[in-house]
């Protein structure tokens, strides 16, 4: 896909090409669809971004609620988003012990129980060590903290994706 070609796509073809940047959040392309053209990926992920803030703490609970835990159940089963997938198999996630996921899975709950939503972290550049510690780390945080710093990680994990997507 080219930004050229984005940015004159239809409706459909937009949103369809988006619209799993922001993990199952299609409203997110189609809160910037009357911005184009874009004159680069960066002023596209901006906007995207942007409308994010924009939308208001439920819309932005829901953004989170939407990313699945990393190394879950839903990884283990097969049934993550291509884009989830191969970033969780970039960090080796598919290839932990069984004693690494039953501690990813007791950080998962912890962290869900605590804040309510799953731990998000942009996974690039990480592997099982340095997630585990982000997540230990990351329990110590309030809530506002959290909301703030997941929505900057999804905003990260975006960027990688639109920059993956656009040539």
């Amino acid at each position: 896909m080219t930004l050229e070609k984005l940015n004159n796509s239809s409706t459909e073809e937009f949103i369809a090409a988006l619209g799993r940047i922001f993990e199952h959040s299609p409203w997110v392309p189609e809160a910037v669809l009357q911005m184009r053209p874009f004159s680069s990926v960066d002023r596209l992920h901006g906007a995207m971004v942007a409308a994010v803030e924009k939308a208001g703490q439920v819309a932005q609970l829901q953004l989170i609620r939407a990313h699945p835990d990393l190394a879950g159940k839903a990884a283990r089963q097969g049934s993550l988003t291509a884009e989830s997938t191969s970033e969780q198999k970039g960090a080796g996630l598919d290839r932990l012990t069984d004693n690494e996921f039953e501690e990813f899975h007791r950080l998962n709950n912890a962290y869900q129980s605590r804040f309510g939503f799953p731990f998000i972290l942009s996974v690039r550049g990480h592997d099982k060590h340095s997630i585990m510690a982000a997540f230990r780390q990351r329990l110590s945080h309030n809530a506002g903290e959290e909301v703030a710093e997941a929505l900057r990680q999804i905003a990260l994990i975006a960027r990688f994706r639109l920059h993956d997507l656009i040539a």
